[in-house]
C-alpha cells in the first residue's frame, strides 16, 4: 500500500497517487498539471463519458479510464482525488472519497450550498484528511505578491476594495452570475485579507436585462469587520473583458490588472490624509491633504498557478497541515454566496455570523 500521509512527510520524493474525476472543462487542466508534477503520479481519469475521458487519458500518458467513482475509490493505492464535476455533485463525490480515506481537492465552488460545504469540512476533519478548495487564482504570482504586501503592512490599513470581473460570458443554466464569477474574487479576498474573509453584512443586487431567467449582471457589497467596504462587480453581458482589483490602503493603493501581462501590479503612493485640528473654540475639523508620491510595479516570478496549487496539495498532505486554500476557505466563500442569494430575494443586506470555528479544519 502507498505510504500514509505521516510516512509520506518523511519521504517527500515518493509521488502520491491521484485520480481526476471529471474530464470536461476543468479536468484536463488538473490532469495536465498532476501529470507534470514530480509530487504526483496520475493514476486514472474517471468520467461517465468514457470516450471523452479516453481522449484526456491519452494526452497524459495513457492512464486508465473508469466510469465508476465507486470502483475508483476501491483502489487501496489511491491517495487523493481531484473533483472537476458540476457543483451539485461535489458533495456526494467528496463525501464518498473521504469515507474511503482519500484526500480531496474540489474545484470552485466547494459545494452548491453552505450546509453541504460545512459537512464536507467536518468529514475531512473527523477523518484526519485534507480537503482543499481549488481556488486557482490564489496561486498566481500576482495574488501571492498581493498577500505578501498586505501581510507586511505595505498598504497600511485596508480602507476599500473594488473588484471588477466582466466579460461576454456563457450564461449558465443552473447558477446566476454571482455563483459563476464571484467565487474567484471572494476566494482572492479570503486569501489576501489577514484572518480571511469575514464580512459582517452582505448586500447583493442582480439584474436580468436579457430575460435569461437568472441574474446576468451583479453588484456585491461586503461590509468588513474593520469597517472597510469591498465591492465586486460581475457581468456576463459586457462586450469588453475587464479583470481588475483595486485595494486602497492608508499608506498605498494597489491595482491589479490581470489582463496586462507587462504590468499586472501597480503600487501607488498616492491618497488622502486626514488630520483633526482643534481650534480655540474647541471645535475640531478635518483637514484634508493629498499625497502624490511615486508609482512602482513589483517584479513577479513566472509560474503556472495550477502547478503551484498541486504542489501545495501534496505539501499539505505530507505535513498534515491545512492547505493555503483549505475547505474552511471554501466554506467562507459559500457563506457569502448564500448571503448574496438571500439579499437578492429579500432586497436588504444580510448579516453574517463568523465562521472562525472552521478555520482550523482541513
Amino acid at each position: 500500500m502507498h505510504p500514509s500521509p505521516a510516512l509520506a512527510s518523511a519521504l517527500p520524493e515518493t509521488p502520491l497517487n491521484v485520480a481526476v474525476i471529471g474530464a470536461g472543462y476543468w479536468g484536463p487542466n488538473l490532469a495536465r498539471n498532476f501529470h507534470g508534477s514530480t509530487d504526483w503520479r496520475l493514476t486514472a481519469i474517471c468520467d461517465l463519458d468514457t470516450e471523452r475521458a479516453g481522449r484526456l487519458a491519452a494526452s497524459v500518458g495513457g492512464v486508465p479510464v473508469l466510469s465508476s467513482v465507486e470502483e475508483l475509490l476501491q483502489d487501496p493505492e489511491l491517495d487523493a482525488v481531484a473533483i472537476a464535476t458540476p457543483a451539485r455533485t461535489h458533495h456526494p463525490i467528496a463525501a464518498a472519497a473521504l469515507t474511503a480515506g482519500k484526500h480531496v481537492l474540489v474545484e470552485k465552488p466547494l459545494a452548491d450550498s453552505l450546509v453541504l460545504g460545512e459537512q464536507m469540512v467536518q468529514m475531512a476533519r473527523d477523518a484526519g484528511l485534507i480537503l482543499m478548495a481549488d481556488h486557482t487564482y490564489c496561486y498566481t504570482p500576482a495574488v501571492l505578491k498581493i498577500r505578501e504586501l498586505v501581510a507586511a503592512g505595505e498598504l497600511g490599513e485596508i480602507l476599500f476594495i473594488d473588484s471588477v470581473r466582466i466579460n461576454l460570458g456563457l450564461i449558465q443554466p443552473d447558477v446566476d452570475v454571482f455563483w459563476d464569477l464571484a467565487p474567484h474574487d471572494l476566494s482572492i479576498l479570503d486569501f489576501i485579507l489577514p484572518g480571511g474573509l469575514q464580512p459582517t453584512r452582505v448586500s447583493a443586487h442582480g439584474s436580468d436585462p436579457v430575460g435569461a431567467g437568472t441574474a446576468c449582471v451583479g453588484h456585491l457589497v461586503l461590509e468588513l469587520e474593520t469597517g472597510a467596504m469591498a465591492h465586486i462587480h460581475v457581468n456576463w453581458l459586457s462586450p469588453t473583458k475587464i479583470r481588475q482589483l483595486v485595494i486602497g490602503g492608508s499608506r498605498r493603493t494597489l491595482v491589479w490588472d490581470d489582463l496586462n501581462p507587462q504590468q499586472r501590479l501597480s503600487i501607488y503612493d498616492r491618497g488622502v490624509n486626514l488630520s483633526r485640528d482643534t481650534g480655540e473654540d474647541e471645535r475640531s475639523a478635518s483637514i484634508v491633504s493629498y499625497r502624490l508620491g511615486d508609482t512602482w510595479s513589483p517584479a513577479l516570478p513566472e509560474h503556472e498557478a495550477l502547478a503551484a496549487m498541486v504542489t501545495e496539495f501534496a505539501a499539505s498532505i505530507r505535513t498534515g497541515r491545512p492547505s493555503l486554500t483549505s475547505g474552511a476557505a471554501g466554506v467562507r466563500v459559500l457563506s457569502v454566496l448564500e448571503a448574496a442569494t438571500q439579499s437578492q430575494k429579500a432586497g436588504t443586506p444580510v448579516p453574517l455570523l463568523p465562521t472562525r470555528e472552521l478555520e482550523s479544519a482541513s
